[in-house]
């Protein structure tokens, strides 16, 4: 650099500044933020990668409750899975829901996992769902245990009654109708819940029910190979000829209704049942432990009787034990006697009637041949009363030895069985000719003169009542006067009559008198029939 020179008269130049090349090697500090951030973002998505889990698809018939963005999956309480998107079906028969699993959640993409929307119910089983109301519907997950896996579901409409974590047993139930049962109905076993109905089912023939129960363990091991099983509806409510019954299992089957179990016997030695046995589901405690009937034998019954109060289902009985019941009641009109007949048909059970009755090794005869004895001896059916509250009646099986004789075909198919009319037929027979013989007595005539009597009756009570006013005003007062002057004779005769009256001193002296005389005419009259010539004679000296 060359110095320059100054002129005189002018001040120095000032010199001119140096640039300096900045270096390019050092980074700014200003590029250090966005390359952080970018640091942490991929790794934010790397993580997520990572833990991204599968994507599945679950069918609903309908979106209530769910929403993109926000709806989660979860699996007792903790969430595995978001819903990403809502779509409607292409023939919009339902929504189509995307959910995105999360890593941990991958056995959840087996075949048999199941899915449903929780949002508040009130069912069978109770009501559940009540937390949603603040926190808002999720979809809830039950894990299955095939090693098959999908992507695509089909959601439930309804929460499953028991999840595949849940121990215990299911059993198999069949019954004639469903009656007040559902899903989620309750199991008792003693009055204690033990289990519920977890699904029931038509037959294929439609000619009953099949029901399946889950029974929680440990109580699944009270559940025998001879249990039985019956309906424990909210009223059990009979009303029959043995008069009114009620049994209730316990409040809940009020109004859910349920199935009670029990054992035969409570001896150890009742094997558990197996898982999916079946069982008979009966309409009620007493069908359901009563022994079996055996075999059964129909029997024709005639009544010439009016059949109100008999229905099916009616008990036929001997001296108290029940050897049947009623089928059907009709009725039928006979040309021969142009009468109208009350056919009864009645299902019978000889076996109930003993062992020694049906045993035909120790006889040589048949039970047919026997019955033809028996009622050749007397035996009869015959309706009777059983209630009057409810004015049932039932078939009574009893000896009339008075019966009129009758015979009964034994190869007949069904037997025709003889009747005898009960007795309150016959009373009221005769209270009908009572009735009639009383209908001829003339109840008006008589009615009208016992009005014309009543009329006469009280004419004279009431001239009776004016005599009795007269007798009080008019003859009281006299009767009155008359009492005061008998009191004062009365006085005067107690004065006249006391001991220091000299009427009493007169009188005695008087009586004294009449004494000696009496005893003075005595010895006159002695004499003079000892002596009777001295009434001419007079009477003789003393010697």
């Amino acid at each position: 650099m060359t110095e320059q020179t100054t002129p005189p008269n002018h001040s120095p130049a000032l010199p001119e500044p140096k640039r300096a090349r900045q270096r390019n090697w050092l980074p700014s500090l200003v590029w250090l933020i966005p390359i952080v951030a970018a640091v942490v973002g991929l790794t934010l998505v790397a993580k997520i990668l990572i833990e991204r889990g599968p994507v599945i698809t679950i069918s609903f018939s309908s979106a209530e409750g769910l929403e993109a963005g926000k709806t989660k999956v979860k699996y007792k309480d903790v969430d595995i899975g978001l819903v990403q998107s809502i779509t409607l079906s292409k023939d919009r028969s339902h929504v189509l829901t995307t959910v995105q699993l999360t890593k941990e959640a991958e056995s959840f993409t087996a075949d048999d996992t199941r899915f449903w929307v929780v949002r508040p119910r009130v069912a069978a089983s109770g009501i559940s769902g009540l937390n949603t109301l603040l926190s808002g519907a999720y979809i809830g997950a039950d894990a299955g245990k095939s090693e098959e896996t999908k992507k695509e579901f089909a959601g439930l409409e309804q929460p499953p009654i028991i999840t595949r974590d849940t121990s215990g047993k299911q059993f198999v139930l069949h019954a004639a109708d469903l009656g007040s049962v559902d899903i989620g109905s309750p199991v008792f076993y003693r009055r204690i819940k033990v289990g519920q109905v977890a699904a029931y089912d038509l037959d294929q023939d439609g000619k009953g029910v099949t029901l399946r129960i889950f029974v929680n363990a440990p109580y699944d091991k009270f559940v025998g190979i001879n249990s039985r099983f019956w309906h424990a509806s909210g009223f059990d409510m009979q009303i029959n000829a043995s008069g009114f019954k009620l049994h209730t299992q316990s409040l809940a089957t009020v109004v859910l209704g349920g199935i009670a179990f029990k054992s035969m016997d409570d001896s150890d030695a009742n094997a558990a049942a197996k898982e999916n046995t079946s069982f008979r589901l009966a309409d009620d405690e007493t069908a359901a432990l009563k022994e079996p009937d055996g075999r059964s034998q129909t029997v024709l019954l005639y009544f010439n009787q009016s059949l109100r109060g008999l229905e099916p289902g009616a008990a036929v009985d001997f001296r108290g034990v029940v050897l049947g019941e009623v089928k059907s009641i009709g009725i039928e009109y006979d040309d021969k006697t142009r009468q109208f007949l009350m056919p009864v048909v009645v299902t019978l059970y000889p076996d109930r009637l003993g062992r020694k009755f049906n045993e035909q090794q120790e006889s040589r005869y048949t039970p047919r041949q026997r019955l033809r004895y028996l009622v050749a001896h007397g035996l009869r059916a015959q309706l009777r009363s059983g209630s009057l509250l409810t004015g049932q009646v039932y078939v009574a099986l009893d000896f009339f030895p008075k019966a009129e004789p009758a015979q009964i075909d034994i190869e007949r198919t069904p037997l025709i069985f003889p009747t005898i009319p009960n007795s309150l037929d016959e009373i009221q027979n005769q209270i009908a000719d009572v009735t009639r013989k009383l209908s001829k007595v003339p109840f008006d005539k008589i009615g009208e003169d016992l009005r014309k009597t009543l009329a006469t009756l009280n004419r004279t009570l009431s001239s009776a009542e004016q005599t009795m006013n007269k007798i009080n005003n008019d003859v009281a007062p006299e009767i009155t006067a008359a009492m005061r002057d008998a009191r004062k004779t009365l006085n005067a005769a107690e004065r006249t009559l006391s001991e220091d009256a000299p009427l009493q001193q007169d009188v005695r002296q008087t009586m004294q008198e009449l004494s000696r005389a009496a005893a003075s005419i005595k010895v006159l009259t002695d004499y003079l029939q000892q002596h009777p010539e001295s009434l001419i004679r007079g009477k003789q000296e003393d010697k």
